[in-house]
C-alpha cells in the first residue's frame, strides 16, 4: 500500500469501500452520524487525503490549518459548495467531485417529485393508511403532466437529462433558461427563453443550478407572483436557491399549486411551515440514493485517489473559472 494516509468522514457503501481497500490504507468515521467539526479538523491536520461528504463544511480555517502535505479533498457528490475551493487552490490542494454518475438518479428523483406533487400521491397514501375513502368525480384531483410545459432553470447535465425525458417520454413542451444554448435540448425541440418568460408560462418548473452568489434566492416572493397559480416547483439542486419562507407563503396562499423538494435552505432543518402543508412533497436530500449510483460515486472517488497516489492529476479535478 502507498504510505499516504486517507481518511473518510463517513463510510461509503460496501462495494465502494472494497474498492478503497484495494488501493490504499484508510481510516474513517465509523459512527452512523455526520463527522463533527473537531473530527474533520483532526483529519485535515493528520492525513494526506480526505474524503468529504456534502454536509461537511470545509472552510478556509480548516484548509489553512491542514497538514502541509494534504494533497486531495475528494467530495462525495457532484456539488462542492461545502468546500472553500479557492483557498484549497491557493494551497495547491486538489478538490474533486463525482459528476455524471448521478445524473440519471437525480433526474429520476425530480420526476418522482413532479409526479407525486402533480397527482397528490402523498395525500392519497395518507388517506388510504389512516381512513376510509370513497370515489367521486372530483375526489383528490391533480394536474395533468403529459403535453404540459416544463421550464428548466439550469441546463447542465441533470437539467438536460430531465428535459429529454420530459419531451421524449411525456410529450412535454420544454423551455429552458441558461447562460448558453443547450445543443442536446435544442435537438429535441426545446427552446431557450428569458427567465421571466419561463416563470410566467411553465406548468412545471424544475431547478438544476449550482449554488452561487448569483443563484441564492433565485426564486423568491417576486418570482412566485410571476408563476401560474397552477404551477408546481421542483428543486433537486441546492436548498438556498429558493427562499423557503416565500415558498411557504406561496403554497399556503395558493399563489402556486404545489412543490416537490429534495433540498433545503438550512439542511437538515426545514422551514416549519412547509411540514404542515399538504401541497408540498418533502424528501431528505436523496437525489443520488440508489445502490448503483452511490457505489459508482465511490468508485469514482477511488479512481481520483489512485491517480493522486501515483503522482497524477485526478480525473475529476474541480478547476476555478
Amino acid at each position: 500500500m502507498n504510505n499516504k494516509k486517507v481518511y473518510l468522514t463517513r463510510l461509503l457503501p460496501r462495494a465502494a469501500m472494497e474498492a478503497f481497500g484495494k488501493i490504499c490504507d484508510y481510516d474513517a468515521n465509523t459512527e452512523p452520524r455526520q463527522a463533527t467539526r473537531e473530527e474533520i479538523i483532526n483529519a485535515f491536520k493528520n492525513y494526506h487525503i480526505v474524503v468529504t461528504m456534502l454536509n461537511d463544511k470545509i472552510d478556509a480555517e480548516i484548509i489553512n490549518n491542514a497538514n502541509p502535505d494534504l494533497k486531495l479533498i475528494a467530495n462525495y457528490g457532484v456539488g462542492f459548495n461545502n468546500i472553500d475551493v479557492k483557498t484549497a487552490f491557493e494551497k495547491s490542494i486538489y478538490v474533486t467531485n463525482t459528476p455524471d454518475v448521478l445524473t440519471d438518479a437525480t433526474a429520476d428523483l425530480a420526476w418522482t417529485l413532479l409526479f407525486s406533487a402533480a397527482r397528490r400521491v402523498i395525500e392519497g397514501d395518507k388517506i388510504v393508511r389512516t381512513s376510509s375513502f370513497e370515489w367521486a368525480p372530483e375526489y383528490l384531483l391533480g394536474y395533468d403532466v403529459t403535453g404540459k410545459t416544463l421550464g428548466i432553470i439550469g441546463a447542465g447535465r441533470i437539467g438536460t437529462n430531465f428535459g429529454k425525458k420530459a419531451a421524449l417520454g411525456f410529450n412535454m413542451k420544454v423551455i429552458y433558461f441558461g447562460r448558453h444554448n443547450c445543443e442536446e435540448l435544442d435537438k429535441i425541440g426545446a427552446k431557450r427563453v428569458e427567465f421571466e418568460e419561463l416563470l410566467k408560462t411553465s406548468d412545471f418548473i424544475s431547478l438544476h443550478v449550482p449554488l452561487t452568489d448569483q443563484t441564492k434566492y433565485l426564486i423568491g416572493a417576486k418570482e412566485f407572483e410571476m408563476m401560474k397559480p397552477t404551477a408546481i416547483l421542483i428543486n433537486t439542486a441546492r436548498g438556498p436557491v429558493i427562499d423557503e419562507k416565500a415558498l411557504t407563503h406561496a403554497l399556503k396562499r395558493g399563489i402556486i399549486a404545489g412543490a416537490g423538494l429534495d433540498v433545503y435552505e438550512n439542511e437538515p432543518e426545514v422551514e416549519a411551515g412547509l411540514k404542515i402543508l399538504d401541497n408540498v412533497v418533502l424528501m431528505p436530500h436523496v437525489g443520488s440514493a440508489t445502490y448503483g449510483t452511490r457505489n459508482a460515486m465511490g468508485f469514482m472517488i477511488a479512481k481520483n485517489i489512485a491517480a493522486v497516489l501515483e503522482g497524477h492529476e485526478p480525473p475529476n479535478l474541480i478547476k476555478l473559472k
